[in-house]
């Protein structure tokens, strides 16, 4: 290992890049504490200090910000706009033959969907700052009701809001150009980097608060659970089975083409982490539709209202446990039918003379894929469902935060961002050493 780290320093090339990145890492991590204009720094603080959570789809968001989001900074929203950009101009490919057009012309198509992603994650970057700056001025961002919490702006006139708006959303565009960057000049994606750095910075603070408020036994149980638990989840995320392939010789003038054998890999995970945001994200919608019909003050809540706060936002109602159980193994199907076509696979493999052995070329091969996709679909939707339910059973095993550093997106991101990343410096340092980082 420490020979591997002495070949990536004597590479010039490897070390300019790694540098790079770790530059834009910093910068991007010292702008998640640079507040927003208007922002009351010392009101935020202590709300922070108070254990105040904002609940529901706000601590996804603040998870993927890396703790900016509830600090009211700069890069408040982080990477969250583009992503959710990123899946919605996916998933048109499904309802807008434009899109799915675009996608196969290849670079120029990508080039043409990437500009589409960038205005739409401007778009959602502006409609998110002003939800934020909106729930911030009511004082309805952190649960607690200590003095302050409902004072976090020192100006709430018009012109004020509206330069909070710019700054967010600029600092928005500027994590996307930095991500943009790393992927060119740097190591790894870019977006996935910059990903990976917001939550495993919450990794710290997270396992100090279980030291401080469940003591030392607890504190090293966790940590031998989280230990098992990634190796666990490093383990299914590089399962997969892969279908032989054989490709007929065939002669094109005095050269011979094919005849060689592959595989295609379909992974026990091909949803990723996707199927948990959209769980998630689904089942905050009725906590924010209650939100939104709270009583007078001396009047009570509806019934319907005390149902959903009762079941629906607690994280250790069963209700809850089961609903956000069933949604991710749902988007999972939902989300592989999207992303492998195997009519698009099995039409391109007879187009090259491609086949799979004892399986005839056309329909009957994507219907065989279709028939091993959903097989392998199975274990891994309930193999997220399992993974994404880790903190809710912490937090009722052992009442710590639902912030739970190994369980959930975190976990799922940080392993899959880490094993690629690795990956490609291993296939970096094999063209130039001829031994990788990897053995």
């Amino acid at each position: 290992m420490f020979k591997a780290v002495a070949r990536i320093i004597r590479t010039p090339d490897l070390r300019r890049k790694i540098g790079f990145t770790l530059g834009i890492i910093a910068l991007f991590r010292l702008g998640s504490f640079i507040p927003a204009p208007f922002v009351d720094f010392g009101n935020v603080q202590m709300c922070l200090a108070s254990n105040a959570s904002s609940g529901g789809l706000y601590d996804l968001i603040n998870l993927f910000s890396g703790g900016a989001l509830l600090q009211l900074s700069v890069f408040a929203l982080g990477i969250m706009p583009y992503i959710t950009a990123s899946i919605i101009v996916q998933l048109l490919r499904v309802v807008i033959p434009h899109f799915e057009t675009l996608h196969k012309e290849g670079q120029s198509g990508q080039s043409t969907l990437t500009q589409y992603t960038r205005y739409l994650t401007i778009a959602l970057a502006i409609l998110q700052s002003t939800t934020l700056i909106t729930v911030a001025r009511s004082g309805a961002l952190f649960q607690s009701n200590g003095v302050g919490c409902d004072q976090l702006l020192t100006d709430t006139a018009w012109y004020a809001i509206l330069l909070m708006v710019i700054t967010m959303t600029a600092g928005t565009g500027l994590i996307m150009w930095m991500g943009e960057l790393v992927t060119e000049r740097g190591i790894g994606n870019g977006m996935s980097i910059l990903i990976f750095t917001s939550i495993a910075a919450t990794f710290p603070s997270a396992l100090w608060g279980i030291y401080v408020s469940k003591g030392i036994e607890i504190f090293v149980l966790v940590l031998i659970m989280g230990v098992l638990i990634m190796g666990a989840v490093v383990f299914v995320e590089q399962s997969q089975r892969r279908i032989p392939v054989q490709y007929a010789k065939r002669m094109v003038g005095r050269r011979t083409y094919g005849g060689n054998n592959t595989y295609i890999p379909i992974k026990v995970n091909m949803a990723g982490v996707i199927p948990v945001i959209f769980a998630s994200s689904l089942l905050y919608l009725p906590a924010l539709i209650a939100n939104f019909n709270q009583p007078a003050q001396g009047e009570e809540s509806s019934a319907w209202v005390v149902w959903i706060q009762n079941n629906l936002v607690s994280g250790q109602s069963p209700i809850y446990m089961i609903g956000y159980f069933l949604l991710i193994v749902g988007f999972t199907y939902f989300y592989v039918a999207i992303t492998f076509n195997p009519e698009e696979v099995a039409d391109n493999m007879k187009k090259y003379g491609g086949f799979v052995p004892g399986i005839r070329a056309g329909r009957p091969t994507a219907e065989y894929l279709d028939y091993v996709l959903t097989r392998v679909t199975l274990p891994g939707s309930l193999y997220l469902g399992l993974v994404a339910m880790i903190p809710l059973i912490a937090f009722v095993a052992i009442d710590a935060n639902q912030n739970f550093p190994f369980g959930g997106a975190s976990i799922l991101i940080i392993v899959g961002v880490g094993l690629e990343t690795v990956k490609q410096i291993d296939s970096q340092l094999q063209q130039r050493h001829y031994e990788g980082l990897l053995r």
